[in-house]
């Protein structure tokens, strides 16, 4: 029986770093639809290989593999009340969780990190599930567009 090669250039390759994991989110968010990016004025986003303890008490996790990424900020809703001294809207992707999720889904990791993007600003502004799935295929038509 004849094997095939299938390692491609996986041989080389190392796990993505958070360099990396940086890239591929700012990819992420720059095919996000202009509307829905206009919501996310001062967000940063930050990459993290897992939650800092604060947040996993938090959280209430019970290891740190359970989180895949947080929204921190203020939503729509607040955005009318003045405060001083106020942190811009952030969003963390974990790395380690992400990369652990992946291994066991068939999905790429550009998906997972845009699915993950997407969830965090949308359940912090209140869309509904369908909402965040039309805006995931409007992002991934984009991405298309582009490659």
């Amino acid at each position: 029986m004849a094997v095939m090669d299938q390692s491609e250039d996986w041989r080389d390759r190392y796990s993505p770093t958070l360099k990396t994991f940086e890239s591929l989110a700012m990819e992420a968010y720059s095919h996000l639809p202009e509307e829905f990016r206009a919501l996310t004025t001062n967000l940063t986003i930050e990459i993290e290989d897992f939650p800092d303890d604060d947040v996993f008490e938090d959280m209430g996790l019970e290891t740190p593999f359970d989180l895949l990424g947080l929204f921190e900020g203020r939503g729509l809703s607040e955005r009318f009340t003045v405060e001083t001294g106020e942190m811009p809207n952030r969003i963390r992707l974990y790395r380690r969780p992400i990369l652990d999720y992946w291994a066991e889904h068939e999905e790429t990791l550009g998906d997972i990190i845009t699915h993950v993007l997407i969830h965090e600003i949308g359940h912090h502004f209140g869309l509904s599930d369908a909402d965040m799935e039309r805006i995931e295929a409007s992002a991934e038509e984009m991405s298309d567009r582009q490659t």
